[in-house]
């Protein structure tokens, strides 16, 4: 690959947005390699306002149709077809294939002709050929995951830590909600994912607000449209009275909401990675039996457990109390994995 000719790079990642949160390390080193170069995330409808938040990383979107064996939406033959001359016309200098070790899109990413194409593949699996894509690294975390392609393709890195940009808007929209809440002085509390058995449940969730609330902090109960109803059933367990934030947040908003927290409960999801960016501290449950991939690196202001292996409520009550005692100072810190 001739570094120099490289002027229009797409990124395949058609994500949900933690799964985007943890693809920024790989793209900021993009950036920092190819600063005149216009890069483009090939992604799902909502990824629009996280690459508008990264301007600074993107220039554009093309929103992916779908495609047979890929989960996150539906699709229409006619589209994909659509869509892949579409691709071909942009005529991309690079195209990175991050969506994941490529049994099923390498054929698919290969067929948006770009000149230079890279990524993953799994062994004994098909891939285009050529010595830009590697074996997929299935025991590393995600954010090392793709820094190890750049690293491939001789782009270093330029830190594994991740970025969550808030703007002036987001801290007017925040005001304009007008929560009884007070910085430093509450509890986030995030029960919600998308997936049901990534979720740890709602009685322990609950459990673990009233215990923030015993030690002198407010609760705000977080989450999507999608998550009232756990949320809700969260208030219900609850022994003590919780602020029910959920549905009212913009991605925004919720930055800004984490931001100013004492600390955050969550599982394993999107708010875990906006937490760990923004340097807030707390304990992250991990239900999905991938503790180690998907984990915040700062792992002295963010503590993971694996919920698969302790169910213990007694192990995520002194973790947590232990992140309710962190001193401010320190909620900066970035530990290397």
């Amino acid at each position: 690959m001739k570094i120099q000719d490289i002027r229009k790079i797409a990124v395949f990642r058609a994500l949900q947005l933690g799964d985007l949160l943890c693809a920024i390390p790989a793209v900021r080193a993009l950036r920092h390699q190819f600063p005149q170069a216009s890069i483009t995330l090939i992604g799902l409808p909502g990824a629009k306002e996280l690459t508008n938040r990264f301007p600074m990383y993107f220039d554009g979107l093309e929103l992916f149709p779908g495609y047979p064996g890929l989960p996150e939406q539906s699709f229409a033959v006619q589209d994909i077809a659509r869509f892949i001359a579409d691709m071909q016309a942009k005529q991309f200098d690079l195209m990175l294939q991050m969506q994941g070790n490529g049994t099923i899109v390498n054929p698919l990413v290969e067929l948006f002709g770009a000149t230079y194409t890279a990524g993953f593949y799994a062994e004994g699996h098909y891939h285009p050929g050529n010595d830009l894509f590697i074996p997929y690294p299935s025991h590393v975390h995600e954010i090392c995951r793709h820094l190890l392609l750049v690293q491939h393709l001789g782009i270093p890195h330029q830190g594994i830590h991740l970025e969550f940009p808030i703007t002036e808007q987001d801290y007017a929209d925040f005001e304009s909600l007008n929560l009884p809440l007070q910085p430093g002085q509450y509890v986030c509390v995030h029960p919600g994912s998308r997936a049901a058995w990534r979720r740890w449940p709602p009685s322990a969730f609950a459990c673990m607000a009233d215990r923030c609330i015993e030690l002198g902090y407010d609760v705000a109960l977080t989450g999507t449209t999608e998550e009232l109803p756990i949320v809700e059933e969260v208030a219900r367990l609850m022994r003590y009275q919780a602020i029910v934030v959920a549905g009212k947040t913009s991605l925004g908003t919720m930055a800004v909401l984490v931001k100013q927290a004492k600390a955050v409960l969550s599982n394993c999801t999107g708010v875990s990675h906006i937490a760990s960016a923004l340097g807030t501290p707390g304990v992250i449950v991990s239900m999905d039996g991938e503790p180690n991939r998907w984990r915040p690196l700062n792992k002295s202001v963010l503590t993971t457990i694996d919920g698969k292996r302790t169910s213990d409520l007694a192990s995520v009550e002194k973790a947590l109390v232990d992140r309710l005692a962190f001193p401010v100072a320190l909620e900066q810190l970035i530990d290397s994995a």
